[in-house]
């Protein structure tokens, strides 16, 4: 069918605006569980049909009822979920299920898609057979150019809030900051800048938006002075902290609070969307978007997770020196530039061959089907170097043969606003006979889900899904067979998991 063959779409529209960096806001997602056969056929990014009352009240929250067949979400790159569990785990406990987060488990891994050749997307659609009849792991990939192209990107301005209240006094925290932030001083160029800013129960501007240029000395100094007061009053740090990167604003760079903290907020506003709120206008006006670092073993996931879902940024967690710097050395600068702005996918399934679809995590990135091409609804934002990885467990028709779906992804120029789109599709006889024969990048995304789902309240629940014994046994030799050594943490993960449960 030639309609579903891969194809790219550039919309030569121009949009009006600033470069205001957004991330993602909740919609409904009407693809999971859903029924898909005997609709007629849409193509991704169609509106999916309307169904409801004539009132306008939906029946979208029961997704089984849904006879839709399109699924859309806002692409996601953190990984702070599998690296808080990692470190619960090393701890001796398992985490709390309202930590697991599957998207962040399976994005954890970087895959090996190709590259495109400048800024936007590729598209890859994969798939395989679990054990479970006519169920398969349908993969989509998408990838970002590589972060190298000449070490080119806009100069930086970064204002850090650094929490230095009493819990921060544990090792592996402040001191783990303060190390990690005078490495990356060092390694940032003369034409970034920095502030810094600290809260305990007061929050106060130590250095306002400085050049390294000429300045590395006192920014050093400025950090090396951090120490350890009272409170932990998250609200007045993130609010003074994006006052400040207003009062530094650098037109032409990027923009960004990065916000260090165990995120256990107990003095004045602990409410995320209340926190965000105070900060709204500087956010919309002036495009500065929030990093999240975690540290600690006891730390405040969800606050965290929050306030940077909606504040338009990432969050990533680190427990030791080695992660620290790959978080301050690699990811952050990768995060400086950008090369996608609002970026959404969504994967329509053909009712003729599909029975049933789940998209495995991403519950608080999903988008209403009819917001896929409204630019005015957020998407991510995502820099070069990344991958973004989405599974789906798929229901197949008995003898299915032909197309099974398309996905398609759409995302705004980062500098003038244009959208564009790339698609990419997958045929029923293109799915590998078995999960456990597909390629290593396939098994690794499945092995991280299937992880993320065993650690649920009820064990596992996903198709095809074994149990943690057999799955620690295949992750031990996935690890074997590659020598990679992320696998072979998550190998190391999921065998302390096992002998947890």
């Amino acid at each position: 069918m030639e309609r579903y063959r891969t194809r790219k779409l550039l919309l030569a529209l121009t949009a009006a605006g600033g470069l205001l960096l957004t991330a993602c806001s909740g919609g409904g997602d009407t693809g999971e569980g859903s029924k898909a056969a005997d609709r007629p056929e849409y193509g991704a990014g169609e509106p999916a049909p309307a169904h409801g009352d004539e009132d306008g009240t939906s029946e979208r929250d029961d997704l089984r009822e849904d006879p839709g067949h399109l699924s859309t979400f806002a692409l996601d790159v953190d990984t702070a979920s599998y690296d808080y569990t990692r470190r619960a785990l090393a701890d001796g406990r398992l985490p709390d299920p309202s930590t697991v987060r599957p998207e962040e488990f399976v994005n954890s891994f970087r895959q090996d898609y190709e590259r495109p050749d400048g800024d936007g997307f590729s598209v890859t659609v994969d798939g395989a057979r679990t054990d479970d009849e006519d169920w398969s792991l349908v993969r989509v990939g998408l990838a970002t150019r590589t972060a190298e192209r000449g070490g080119e990107r806009p100069p930086a301005a970064l204002t850090f809030v650094i929490d230095v209240s009493g819990s921060m006094a544990e090792p592996g925290r402040l001191d783990l900051a303060q190390e990690s932030l005078a490495v990356m001083t060092d390694r940032l160029r003369d034409d970034d800048s920095v502030a810094l800013v600290t809260f305990s129960d007061e929050a106060e501007t130590v250095l306002p938006m400085t050049r390294l240029d000429g300045n590395r000395d006192e920014i050093q100094d400025a950090i090396d002075d951090l120490d350890i007061q009272n409170s932990t009053n998250l609200g007045a740090g993130v609010e003074t902290g994006y006052e400040t990167a207003v009062e530094g604003l650098r037109e032409g760079a990027t923009n960004r609070v990065v916000l260090v903290s165990d995120a256990l907020a107990n003095t004045g506003d602990t409410d995320a969307d209340s926190i965000l709120e105070k900060i709204a206008g500087e956010r919309r006006e002036h495009g500065i978007t929030l990093f999240g670092v975690g540290v600690g073993s006891d730390y405040g996931d969800a606050l965290m997770e929050t306030l940077a879902d909606k504040g338009d940024g990432h969050t990533v967690y680190v427990s030791d020196e080695d992660e620290a710097r790959k978080v301050f050395c690699e990811d952050l600068p990768r995060h400086i530039d950008l090369t996608a702005r609002d970026a959404k996918a969504q994967v329509a399934f053909d009712p003729e061959t599909v029975e049933e679809f789940r998209l495995i995590g991403y519950d608080n990135r999903r988008v209403a089907d009819e917001d896929f091409r409204d630019d005015r609804v957020d998407g991510g934002e995502v820099g070069p170097g990344h991958t973004v990885t989405a599974l789906y467990a798929v229901r197949t028709e008995p003898g299915a043969e032909g197309h099974l779906a398309t996905a398609t992804v759409r995302w705004l120029d980062p500098d003038t606003r244009a959208p564009h789109e790339e698609s990419g599709d997958l045929e029923a006889d293109a799915l590998d006979d078995s999960v456990w024969s597909a390629s290593r990048g396939l098994k690794t995304a499945a092995t991280a889900a299937y992880f993320a789902d065993a650690l649920g309240d009820d064990g596992p629940s996903l198709p095809g899904a074994p149990r943690l014994g057999e799955l620690s046994e295949r992750a031990d030799d996935l690890a074997d067979r590659t020598e990679d050594e992320e696998i072979r943490r998550l190998a190391e993960a999921i065998g302390t998991a096992n002998r947890l449960k």
